[in-house]
């Protein structure tokens, strides 16, 4: 039987979701603060977290690097707001399993914690990658761009830096890169770096002998190892500690990994192909990023769009998304009404093709007829926000005056300050050079909900 923590300070929440998990026959624990679910991962292994964003005592950005250091084993769901969807996106990062989003609907979610526990049971991303069912090429000239240098680039052992926001296909892109090299026959295995407390890194990257530090009960077999001969990918690469990238540049430069606690090296044959959501060469300029390494990584560059920027390709991947959750969800919805369609153009896509996902699977879940009508969407997405509207090339609503277009600069720069700063809003302030309290009072003017 899986064990599932839920997090929430809603009690009606928790019970309503403890009762329904219990039922469909899951052991639950519930927890209503940060603190109380630290305690209990502390007490009790789980399978899976179903963890709220905003708790009284922390939020879930906060949340999951600590929890996953305490009980890395665990998968986990981050609930949220569709207004919060950014900040979802940023716990996918941080190594959340995926998220869902309110209002709640028990066969989405139990779905989705389904999902993620089979995911951890049998295909972890530190053992191996995740399999792809298939590599959708899109319509746009991005896109034809990516697959030609996908089809350039995979028969060679050169490395690549695969660069594009959260969301926009890094891994797919990279395991096509595997499917078309010399190495296909041979093993893909994905890491994400931003999920790997610093500690650990060296133990996923390399493995371990037993005894080798306090939990090292049996000896592990690291990624490198397990990937030797095929390929190995590092998302999310600048998120590594500097220390662990001086460890990572000594196993690239001699081809020998040394697990942690043994004198023994172990040849290995592996292409590295790594990918970020910033510029590393701005890392490596403010010393975040070692230029030795960076050097190693950039003998070839992939870019990746966001989906906002290739709007040719949302209609080809959203029935692509619709037809795999009619497979999931048992249903047979066969498309999208126009209205729908010319909606999800306009949208800003704050999550690219994983949000993309995301909505079309809640949009099959609910929808009554043939075809996904408009009362399907979120609201974000049937009434978008103004400042999602004039991002887009095919601005509904255009700025009619010199305020309002300073206005959106400054909402703009306060949610790029919070982004860059972890949402930590004393360094925003800081940052921003003002105080707390004005900043507090321009988040609540230009409705940046965190």
């Amino acid at each position: 039987m899986s064990k599932v923590l839920i997090v929430d300070d809603d009690q009606d929440i928790r019970l309503l979701l403890d009762k329904f998990l219990t039922k469909n026959g899951f052991e639950t624990t519930t927890a209503s603060t940060g603190d109380e679910a630290l305690d209990a991962t502390k007490e009790e292994a789980y399978n899976l977290i179903l963890c709220d964003f905003k708790l009284p005592d922390t939020t879930g950005i906060e949340l999951i690097p600590r929890i996953k250091i305490i009980n890395p084993e665990a998968a986990i769901i981050v609930i949220t707001g569709y207004s919060d969807v950014k900040i979802a996106v940023k716990a996918i990062k941080l190594g959340a399993y995926d998220y869902v989003t309110k209002p709640l609907y028990p066969d989405e979610i139990l779905l989705t914690i389904k999902q993620a526990i089979a995911s951890k049971k049998s295909n972890t991303k530190t053992e191996k990658a995740p399999k792809v069912a298939r590599f959708v090429t899109g319509e746009s000239p991005q896109s034809r761009q990516v697959m030609q240098h996908i089809r350039l680039i995979a028969p060679t052992d050169m490395s690549v830096i695969i660069q594009g926001e959260t969301g926009t296909g890094k891994e797919f892109v990279a395991n096509e890169v595997h499917n078309y090299s010399k190495r296909k026959e041979k093993p893909f295995v994905a890491i994400d770096c931003g999920a790997l407390p610093k500690d650990l890194a060296g133990s996923e990257l390399f493995g371990h002998v037993k005894g080798s530090f306090t939990g090292a009960m049996n000896d592990k077999t690291g990624s490198f190892e397990t990937a030797n001969g095929g390929t190995l990918f590092l998302d999310e690469i600048g998120n590594l500690s500097y220390e662990n990238q001086i460890k990572l540049l000594r196993v690239i430069q001699e081809r020998k990994i040394k697990k942690l606690g043994s004198t023994k090296d172990i040849p290995i044959d592996v292409r590295v192909i790594v990918a970020t959501n910033e510029n590393l060469s701005d890392a490596v300029k403010k010393g975040d990023f070692r230029e030795d390494l960076y050097h190693r990584f950039n003998e070839f560059r992939i870019e990746l769009s966001p989906l906002r920027e290739r709007k040719a390709d949302i209609k080809l991947f959203a029935q692509y998304f619709l037809e795999n959750s009619n497979r999931e969800l048992d249903k047979s919805v066969e498309g999208f009404e126009d209205e729908v369609m010319q909606k999800m153009k306009a949208y800003f896509w704050h999550g690219n093709l994983r949000e993309l996902h995301n909505v079309v699977k809640r949009a099959v879940l609910l929808a009554q007829g043939d075809l996904i009508t408009a009362d399907c969407l979120p609201e974000e997405i049937k009434t978008p926000a103004y400042f999602d509207d004039i991002a887009t090339e095919d601005a509904v609503t255009e700025p009619d005056n010199l305020k309002s277009v300073s206005k959106i600069a400054e909402r703009d720069a306060i949610i790029s300050v919070l982004e860059k700063t972890g949402y930590n809003k004393t360094k925003a302030a800081n940052v921003l050079k003002i105080d707390r309290k004005t900043l507090y009072n321009k988040m609540k003017s230009y409705n940046i909900d965190l």
